[in-house]
């Protein structure tokens, strides 16, 4: 009797094993259609992922432009220029690439711009130089007047274009202010000023907004790599992107006798079809093509075609300091058709190939038909 309960104890004890559910393996996790294994690649941050490519494509060098450049997008304070040994040196490097001229942003007005702009008006063939705006005391009376005389002066102390004038949200005035405390481009008080810079053929360049993705949250799904977070506007005081070109729109509309360049493509360079009505709906809309190389180079047969339809209305800019380097890779992303370029930012790029005639016109014959060459 005992034998036979010991062994019904060993049958339930082996049914009951049977019938315990087995421990779970972890699923396999296929991607590009292999199977996910961790290893040493799982400790690389995004930050330092820097792949060195086993492509084998052609590099083509490009030392100088085909084409005289007008650069139309620089400035003094980001190309370290303080000295006229700084002038010179510039104009060495300008000399060994095949920019004839470059159009310096001088971020002020008074007696600072008076003093930058002797530094290049040294070389009166080879920079132009731009005045800012005077957005002292805006928000009290006269400031309308105020500004317009400040320009005249600029005027008279060289200045032949104003810019770079930045509006991210934060409005065109030194320091932040409450949202509704800003001067934005599109404020009733800068109307005087926008018509004195059509009467004295003063082009205005504009930053406006920023590149769309910071308007994005931080995280995985941002385009832009960690070391442009800075730059994020996300859940910031500001108006969103699409009220901000809205702004653009209205200041074209109100002032169609002034020039306006927006400078990075109007930062829609990556929407050319929204850029492409903008541009369709105001003739005096131009656009530099400054700090977008990344754009263009990533949709070289968008942009190609782009560029093409609107040749008339888009200016070479680099806004990129002045190493040689940077320029000669201008050259390659413009005139070659090199495939998987490194570029500037972590992006690849790919050569525009463009022909000759575009080119001419996007380095210099645009920029000489409508920069004031007084």
């Amino acid at each position: 009797m005992q034998k036979i309960l010991c062994l019904s104890a060993a049958v339930f004890a082996s049914l009951a094993f049977a019938q315990a559910p087995k421990a779970q393996e972890p699923a396999t996790v296929m991607k590009f259609g292999i199977p996910v294994v961790a290893g040493p690649m799982d400790s690389v941050l995004l930050k330092d992922y820097q792949p060195e490519s086993s492509l084998v494509v052609p590099e083509t060098k490009v030392p100088r432009a085909k084409f005289a450049v007008i650069d139309i997008h620089t400035h003094d304070d980001m190309n370290n220029v303080k000295t006229a040994a700084d002038v010179a040196a510039w104009v060495k490097t300008m000399d060994a690439v095949g920019v004839e001229t470059s159009i310096v942003f001088i971020d002020a007005v008074g007696a600072e711009f008076a003093k930058t702009a002797a530094l290049f008006l040294k070389y009166p063939n080879r920079f132009q130089v731009w005045c800012g705006l005077d957005t002292r005391d805006f928000d009290k009376p006269g400031y309308s007047q105020r500004a317009v005389a400040e320009l005249e002066r600029c005027y008279r102390n060289g200045a032949r274009g104003v810019g770079e004038l930045s509006d991210k949200g934060w409005g065109f005035q030194k320091g932040k202010r409450p949202i509704d405390k800003r001067l934005h481009l599109d404020d009733p008080r800068l109307d005087a000023f926008w018509q004195k810079c059509a009467e004295l053929k003063m082009p205005v360049n504009v930053h406006v907004a920023d590149h769309p993705s910071c308007w994005r949250p931080l995280g995985p799904k941002q385009e832009r790599t960690p070391d442009f977070q800075t730059f994020s506007l996300y859940g910031k005081d500001v108006p969103s992107y699409q009220e901000l070109l809205a702004r653009r729109d209205n200041l074209l509309k109100r002032n169609p006798k002034t020039t306006f360049v927006f400078c990075h493509l109007s930062n829609q360079g990556n929407d050319l079809a929204a850029l492409a009505k903008a541009l369709d709906r105001f003739p005096n809309f131009y656009v530099d093509l400054s700090a977008r190389d990344y754009e263009i180079g990533r949709e070289p047969r968008a942009a190609g075609k782009f560029l093409a339809k609107y040749s008339d209305r888009v200016m070479f800019g680099t806004d990129m300091g002045r190493d040689q380097s940077m320029y000669e890779g201008w050259w390659r992303l413009l005139e070659s058709a090199d495939e998987y370029m490194p570029g500037r930012l972590w992006w690849r790029q790919y050569g525009l190939e463009l022909p000759a005639p575009l080119l001419e016109k996007l380095y210099r014959t645009n920029a000489k038909r409508l920069l004031n060459w007084q």
